[in-house]
């Protein structure tokens, strides 16, 4: 029998992960989301991989020639930008925050934890989401001694 999605993402709420803010470029266009789907995949050459639905606006953007992203990992007092970022209007996410440009041309956030510059490598369609593999390019860890904000049980936590 088939699990139900439900039943599916029941089971995954307990699985604890890190919150990034994953930030594209495609030609003039920018936009970003909140993204807990990112993992490490190689270290050399130096590649990570985001999941991204398919529904989202995002992924139009992603599926242009020439589209690169960064993964900027947020610390456990960004919950803010986090919701900024998964909530509010695609034109008022970039109001808050410290933002510059990568050598890719992507948004970074200069007070994240630690920031990914990529360019994508390979797409990977997967149900109903994309897998985006992207070979990085730059990254920067501007405060390494802080603790990441963490997501689990459908709320945000911090380490002790």
């Amino acid at each position: 029998m088939k699990i139900r999605g439900n039943d599916f993402r029941d089971a995954l709420r307990h699985f604890p992960a890190g919150v990034t803010l994953v930030t594209v470029r495609s030609g003039e266009r920018i936009h970003g989301l909140t993204v807990s789907a990112f993992c490490s995949v190689s270290p050399e050459p130096p590649l990570v991989a985001v999941v991204i639905d398919q529904k989202h606006n995002t992924f139009d953007l992603l599926q242009a020639e020439g589209s690169v992203f960064a993964v900027n990992i947020l610390g456990e007092e960004q919950s803010d930008l986090s919701d900024r970022f998964a909530w509010k209007p695609e034109k008022e996410r970039f109001e808050a925050g410290d933002w510059s440009v990568a050598t890719t041309g992507a948004p970074v956030l200069n007070s994240a934890l630690a920031w990914l510059d990529c360019r994508i490598v390979d797409r990977y369609p997967a149900g109903t989401h994309t897998i985006y593999v992207g070979e990085v390019q730059e990254s920067s860890v501007p405060r390494p001694d802080e603790k990441p904000l963490i997501y689990w049980n459908r709320d945000y936590r911090k380490l002790d």
